[in-house]
């Protein structure tokens, strides 16, 4: 996770200006909810939805569309040493808040369990419906199986209207704070499970990122004209407890500081969009086989001089030069997994292709210590707790949704041995037809392992390499 405060300097909104945050490409029509679709906002704190998707809402509601927003915490946590609010006078005001933003979104906002204001509309209007879940403000990734449900009835909620289509817009997975991500991850698991559309907005991204993370470059904006400003000023505004001071007194302060403010004062809103349908551990065995059908070799494993580098440099990072029970986590044809075996007493290598594995047994049917399984993962994982000593997720960590690596990783570092480690190594290009991208897996393993001991990078792949703490040291929790 990545450690910041509010009230530090963070990044000016020119450096996000001068590197061009303004120019990206404009969302695609079918990117944006029209008439008598339905749009899902989910956010974590009240404020969250007017920072980051107001224009989204906004733009919905004048197209026609059906929008529900679900917020999951009354954002009680905000003003943790408030003299003179408690954490329930504040959920209370916030909650108060939330709904004068709604209203200052859609004049006929209502507050409901399900009921859909339709009838109150002129033919083809859009109608806003929100809810409170309630949950701890700053908890929510404790809250994981509830964010499921109550993501999963909000869907039903909106197909229960029989709209065209519907799309989630949520907080980016990787903004940088626990409960925009766990609600981020639970909106991505949602987008994959039903086949919507997914619509990310960050938000504290914008404060401690910079120009050169480069995530950014593959975003998209949403144009948003006088009326979608004007709106997202007067629901910003709304939030009077987060953009004034509670008080003059210590620990009363301001929240979003106008440097905070400048990056949601721009002409656009941006996204990270994730079309309906791309991929993950549902289709990696139809989608790997077919591949490996067409060319037994299809990434060049036995001829390519950048595979061959890499893998010696794989080699060449592992801390240790032996190690007793190993996992290969998509082995591939197992030319890696070969070399792996020369370093290793035993070792499983898995993949999610029958058809890889048929070609990998081909070439590794002498070495008795290393066994070959079919498996999709994350659900196939079986070792268990402490039992390992070495985990290599090599160049398939982008091929999972979200949700599905954040389970991956989790298992895997909950079954090292104190000492064992866990290396990934991963292309940096542009990942076409699946939801994540080589920086953005490596960045969600620091959220579960912390800080790499090990750390290679060049222009085209990422290795690193994580060490599970020991008794007498601290480190993340698996």
């Amino acid at each position: 996770m990545v450690t910041f405060r509010h009230d530090d300097g963070g990044t000016p909104e020119k450096s996000w200006l001068d590197g061009g945050v303004t120019s990206l490409p404009v969302l695609p029509g079918e990117a944006l909810p029209g008439c008598g679709d339905g749009l899902l906002v989910v956010a974590a704190h009240p404020d969250d939805e007017s920072l980051g998707a107001a224009g989204l809402i906004r733009h919905a509601l004048r197209a026609g569309a059906r929008v529900r927003v679900l917020l999951c915490t009354a954002g009680e946590a905000s003003h943790p040493d408030s003299p003179t609010r408690t954490p329930g006078a504040l959920a209370e005001l916030r909650t108060l808040e939330f709904d004068q933003a709604m209203r200052a979104l859609d004049p006929d906002a209502v507050r409901g369990d399900g009921a859909d204001p339709e009838g109150r509309r002129s033919p083809g209007a859009g109608s806003l419906v929100w809810r409170l879940l309630g949950l701890p403000d700053g908890a929510l990734q404790d809250h994981g199986p509830r964010l499921n449900r109550e993501i999963a009835a909000e869907v039903a909620a909106l197909r229960a209207a029989d709209p065209a289509r519907l799309l989630i817009a949520s907080t980016y997975r990787h903004d940088g704070h626990g409960d925009h991500e766990a609600l981020g991850a639970a909106a991505a698991r949602a987008a994959t499970e039903q086949g919507l559309d997914l619509l990310e907005f960050p938000i504290w991204y914008w404060h401690w990122a910079s120009p050169e993370d480069g995530r950014w470059r593959g975003w998209h904006l949403l144009p948003l004209d006088d009326d979608g400003r004007a709106a997202k000023r007067r629901a910003m505004d709304s939030h009077h407890s987060q953009v004034h001071a509670l008080s003059g007194q210590p620990g009363d302060e301001v929240l979003l500081l106008p440097g905070m403010l400048e990056h949601f004062d721009r002409p656009s809103e941006t996204y990270r969009w994730t079309p309906a349908g791309y991929r993950g551990a549902g289709t990696a065995t139809s989608d790997f086989d077919s591949l490996y059908h067409r060319d037994p070799d299809p990434w060049g494993y036995l001829s390519s001089w950048y595979e061959q580098r890499k893998r010696a440099v794989t080699l060449a990072s592992l801390p240790r030069p032996r190690y007793g029970h190993a996992v290969e986590a998509g082995c591939s044809i197992g030319v890696l997994t070969a070399r792996l075996a020369e370093r290793c007493d035993q070792l499983d290598a898995l993949d999610a292709s029958g058809r890889a594995i048929d070609l990998a047994r081909q070439r590794l049917e002498h070495l008795g210590h290393v066994r070959l399984r079919h498996a999709v993962l994350p659900g196939a994982w079986s070792f268990p707790e402490g039992s390992l000593e070495l985990v290599v997720v090599s160049e398939i960590g982008y091929f999972l949704a979200a949700g599905e690596l954040d389970d991956l990783l989790r298992r895997a570092w909950s079954a090292l041995r104190p000492g064992g480690h866990l290396l990934l190594c991963h292309w940096l290009g542009p990942i076409v037809g699946w939801p994540l991208d080589g920086e953005e897996v490596h960045r969600a393993t620091r959220t579960v392992a912390g800080e790499p001991v090990v750390v290679h990078r060049e222009e085209k792949f990422l290795l690193e390499v994580f060490e599970r703490p020991g008794p007498e040291q601290r480190g993340p929790a698996a």
